[in-house]
């Protein structure tokens, strides 16, 4: 016999193709056909015992509970931030803005408006809680801008630099009051309207009056049913909250504003 190793043949050549090794030595394969060298990785998977699989990291409960905690902090916080300078939501107390607003209507107001411009006329505004006012008070429509003269007769007609100002947003009765001339308006003034001071101390409304710079005249759409700048004077810009744009609730009151 030949010590010269047997020659290399086709089905080696296949073998080798499928990723099988064959070893030519005599010792190469253990009694029971298998390999008698380190295991090797097939096709079908199968791992190298030297190397075993890694196992999976799995989260602790205390990770988890922290990563909670910062999720509901951070969405507590964008909330607070939201709410004091951007948008809040207001409910309607009281009737002194009847028919537009109800009592118990929740309306949204937007506290960025006037910190982007000045207020403008037929606005719904929120105003700043006055010391010994009930909360039915703090909603309102401005009437007049600063340095208009505002002149009222009969407790509805309202004149703005002498011209007649036309409301459509009263109720019939109002509206028809209000569109009623008592007299030719004026436009010029003795003096400025009174200032609010905060409370509710009733101030002395002489017309026609100039709006003082700075601030905006506000009436309740219900004139009968309203205490407004007519009993407290004109509002400072500082003591406007925001502009109520939409009612939101209930649904049967949804509308614009």
């Amino acid at each position: 016999m030949s010590d010269e190793p047997p020659a290399r043949t086709e089905i080696d050549d296949l073998l080798a193709q499928v990723g099988v090794v064959v070893n030519e030595g005599d010792d190469s394969f253990g009694d029971d056909g298998s390999s008698g060298g380190d295991s090797l990785a097939t096709d079908d998977g199968d791992v190298d015992s030297d190397h075993p699989p890694k196992k999976r990291s799995t989260r602790s409960p205390l990770a988890s509970l922290v990563e909670w905690i910062v999720v509901v902090a951070v969405a507590i916080g964008a909330a607070l931030l939201v709410k004091t300078y951007v948008l809040q939501q207001f409910q309607v107390a009281g009737s002194s803005m009847d028919t537009t607003l109800h009592d118990g209507d929740r309306v949204l107001v937007n506290k960025l408006s006037y910190r982007m411009h000045d207020p403008n006329r037929g606005d719904v505004v929120v105003l700043k809680t006055f010391e010994g006012t009930s909360e039915r008070d703090l909603i309102k429509r401005v009437i007049a801008l600063p340095g208009e003269v505002i002149d009222i007769r009969g407790n509805c007609a309202v004149y703005i630099d002498g011209r007649l100002l036309v409301e459509p947003y009263l109720d019939e009765v109002e509206a028809a009051c209000s569109a009623q001339p008592t007299a030719q308006g004026v436009t010029t003034a003795t003096g400025e309207c009174p200032l609010s001071d905060g409370t509710d101390r009733t101030a002395v409304v002489s017309y026609p009056c100039v709006v003082p710079a700075d601030s905006v005249f506000v009436l309740g759409d219900n004139r009968d049913g309203s205490s407004d700048s007519r009993t407290r004077g004109a509002i400072q810009y500082s003591d406007l909250l925001g502009r109520a744009f939409v009612v939101i609730w209930p649904q049967d009151d949804w509308q614009w504003l």
